[in-house]
């Protein structure tokens, strides 16, 4: 029962509240009047602040998210494109000195072979042997060559016998035959047959001869003055010698007093190379000496495999210092001529296409054709494909395409004379 009083005496302050509300008075503000709580204005503007500083942390997520995402694009797409290294052909003028590779040969190099056949029955001189021409230097036994000479000795003998009769008897018949007491018949038969018995021993004296010349081949003499570089026999070596057979060569000579050199000189200098004039030999055996050479003839002709010229120089040897064989630079004289551009070795590509170097142009590779007038090692000399103004590839790869992009890292200048020094240093 009191709760129920209780719930209607609320009921009917509310109602008297309420209209107290709608009904305007003056004393609307009345600090006797209760207020109902609620959120203040400073808690309001506090998270409207928060609010924005949220979605401001929100969209500056967001921007950086995207802008990493566009780097890490970009950075991958400049990843994938290779990064090269590039260096400008130098202006170089052809040198008036000009060093090439050459091989030294002796100016006569020949096998000694056997003309008779036999046994070695002993030899005179072993390889390095310094001989003069007529010396002998190796002896064979022919017994079988000694009893055909004896034989046809011999038949010579028998044959020479034979003639006189026959000459004596040719004498008698035409003697005879002065005074009819033979026949002319028998007188003819006479002659003739001394006739017949005269080349026979001709014949037989061929044979003798013929056979006493191997016998003298028997003795093996020096042809010439030179150095005994191979000696393939030994005392007691069979040794054949025919038509039939495969010779046995029994020494090997070499006249070294003069010197051969053969040089491949480049097409460039051909026209330089003249007859009579002067060159130099280096080797590493004398790094501070050089030996005086003169040309002496070249092959006319340029080698359609090397583009070079085969050019002859003899050298006077006559302390036997240069070997046959030996590798060596000749130096020749040319005159300055013709400006060619120079560019590193490690810039060469080759190719089944031929000699090629990649030029950077507008961002992508280009392989360009060339041509090398001079080897230089660690540098060559360009005859056509490139100018001064041409960016080309350090190091290029095997696998470099025409038209691939790439970008420059770093650009290489260099003067020809710093390549050269490059080149001398090394």
């Amino acid at each position: 029962m009191n709760i129920e009083g209780e719930r209607m005496t609320s009921g009917a302050k509310v109602e008297t509240m309420n209209e107290d509300m709608t009904t305007p008075s003056s004393e609307f503000s009345s600090p006797q009047e209760p207020r109902e709580p609620g959120l203040t204005k400073g808690t309001w503007i506090g998270v409207v602040i928060i609010a924005v500083i949220v979605a401001l942390v929100v969209l500056f997520g967001i921007a950086a998210r995207h802008q990493s995402e566009s780097t890490l694009e970009k950075d991958t797409k400049a990843e994938a494109i290779p990064s090269v290294n590039v260096i400008y052909p130098a202006s170089s003028v052809l040198s008036s000195g000009l060093a090439l590779p050459g091989n030294t040969q002796a100016y006569v190099d020949t096998p000694i072979y056997a003309r008779t056949s036999g046994y070695l029955k002993n030899w005179y001189f072993d390889i390095g042997a310094h001989v003069r021409k007529g010396q002998l230097m190796a002896v064979i036994e022919t017994p079988e060559l000694d009893e055909q000479l004896q034989v046809a000795q011999a038949d010579l003998k028998s044959s020479q016998a034979n003639l006189n009769l026959a000459n004596t008897t040719s004498a008698r018949y035409q003697n005879l035959l002065t005074t009819n007491s033979v026949s002319k018949q028998e007188t003819d038969v006479a002659v003739s047959d001394a006739a017949a018995k005269k080349a026979a021993v001709d014949a037989s004296m061929a044979s003798v001869r013929r056979l006493q010349q191997l016998q003298s081949f028997e003795k093996i003499y020096a042809p010439f003055d030179g150095i005994v570089t191979a000696r393939n026999i030994d005392i007691g070596g069979l040794i054949q010698a025919g038509e039939n057979t495969t010779p046995k060569e029994l020494f090997h000579l070499a006249a070294i007093q003069k010197i051969r050199v053969f040089v491949s000189v480049p097409e460039a200098y051909s026209t330089s190379i003249k007859e009579g004039g002067k060159a130099s030999l280096t080797l590493d055996e004398y790094p501070d000496r050089s030996f005086e050479g003169t040309i002496v003839r070249n092959s006319n002709a340029i080698d359609s495999a090397t583009r070079t010229l085969n050019v002859e120089v003899d050298v006077d040897n006559p302390k036997g210092e240069l070997l046959p064989g030996a590798y060596v630079f000749v130096h020749f004289k040319v005159p300055e001529h013709s400006s060619n551009l120079m560019i590193p070795s490690n810039t060469l590509l080759f190719r089944a296409q031929g000699l090629q170097v990649g030029v950077v142009r507008d961002g992508k590779v280009q392989l360009v054709p060339v041509t090398i007038s001079k080897d230089l090692g660690a540098n060559v000399e360009i005859a056509s494909g490139l100018t001064t103004k041409d960016a080309v590839l350090l190091d290029p790869s095997d696998s470099l395409a025409n038209g691939q992009e790439v970008q420059v890292k770093s650009r290489v200048t260099e003067d020809a004379t710093q390549m050269q020094k490059k080149d001398g240093s090394q």
